[in-house]
């Protein structure tokens, strides 16, 4: 299961290659400003500052800063640009199922979308706690079944999220719902990843990177 996965996974990514298929973040102006705002420090200050002063909607549930205070509310903190703002969209279309944030995501303007996504890609998020025992056992899973895609460090990429230093809550809920395909977040390759996961492997996993820097 593990190996049809990957190899998936990698087939997958090829022929996007192959065929120049754009990732869906970088459509429309949201996407153009983002990719314009790359590689100028000056521009990405302003944009973050300017995602500052929106985010301030944000912050009654993801936190000051970013980070979290209720453990199954995400933290937005150092999570990857491209990737909130494709996480911004789906919430927009309604690929991304809950009614409070798909209300709020409607009223952000493409400018604002980008430059709220900047914001929170910027800041720093700490480290949670973990039980030490349960984070030794998640991390051989971690190592088994998304280093592959997350990365050894759990960072990710533009199109694949951070885990590292997220919610452990949040996690476990989340990789449950790709496990039992609830409809609230829909990915097949997570779901045949997830698939065969207990429920103590999900919290064995969710405490492990929920430690990591």
């Amino acid at each position: 299961m593990v190996a049809g996965c990957r190899a998936w996974c990698r087939l997958v990514v090829l022929a996007g290659v192959a065929a120049g298929v754009a990732p869906a973040w970088a459509e429309g102006a949201a996407g153009e400003r983002l990719k314009a705002l790359q590689g100028d420090p000056a521009k990405l200050k302003a944009a973050a500052e300017a995602g500052r002063r929106i985010a301030s909607f944000c912050i009654n549930c993801h936190g000051e800063g970013g980070v979290s205070k209720s453990p199954e509310v995400p933290n937005l903190a150092g999570q990857n640009p491209a990737y909130l703002l494709d996480q911004i969209r789906k919430f927009g279309s309604g690929e991304r199922k809950d009614p409070f944030m798909q209300g709020l995501i409607k009223v952000l303007k493409e400018d604002e979308r980008a430059d709220l996504a900047v914001y929170f890609g910027s800041l720093a998020v700490p480290a949670g706690k973990s039980d030490a025992a349960l984070a030794a056992s998640g991390k051989a899973a971690f190592g088994k079944l998304c280093a592959r895609c997350h990365g050894e460090e759990a960072r990710g990429n533009e199109t694949i999220p951070r885990l590292a230093g997220q919610q452990a809550e949040y996690l476990k809920r989340t990789i449950a719902r790709y496990r039992d395909k609830t409809g609230e977040r829909i990915y097949p390759l997570m779901q045949i990843a997830t698939a065969t996961l207990k429920n103590e492997e999900i919290a064995a996993l969710a405490s492990y990177l929920a430690a990591l820097p």
